[in-house]
């Protein structure tokens, strides 16, 4: 598989019980989701490029504790990790809690919304 994949942060990566403000470090990001985490280690160790896919991304000063969050829960695969906020035409997927999937070119949501 060619491309990336994008994973959101809160929510999806990581727990999330609402903002708690910009912070200089990471511990305003909340602990791992584990069945989220394995498969990002899963696709980084078959040569998938992961990126987080966040909001927090379109402030610079947000990034950096992000960094640390990365190298705290996934050591030196961290590294191989990007973070971004813009979509481009490498995107192959993104597992997003707040996403709603459409079938393609008809507009219409693949399952039943709340």
């Amino acid at each position: 598989m060619s491309g990336w994949i994008g994973v959101d942060l809160d929510g999806t990566l990581a727990k999330y019980t609402g903002w708690n403000g910009p912070s200089r470090d990471f511990n305003h990001i909340g602990e791992p989701i584990p069945e989220m985490a394995k498969r990002v280690h899963d696709w980084i160790n078959r040569g998938i490029e992961v990126r987080i896919f966040t909001a927090r991304a379109s402030v610079p000063e947000y990034i950096p504790p992000i960094r640390l969050w990365l190298e705290k829960n996934f050591g030196e695969k961290a590294a191989l990790i990007g973070i971004t906020n813009v979509k481009d035409f490498g995107m192959k997927e993104l597992w997003d809690d707040l996403s709603i999937r459409v079938i393609h070119n008809t507009g219409r949501p693949c399952c039943t919304i709340k």
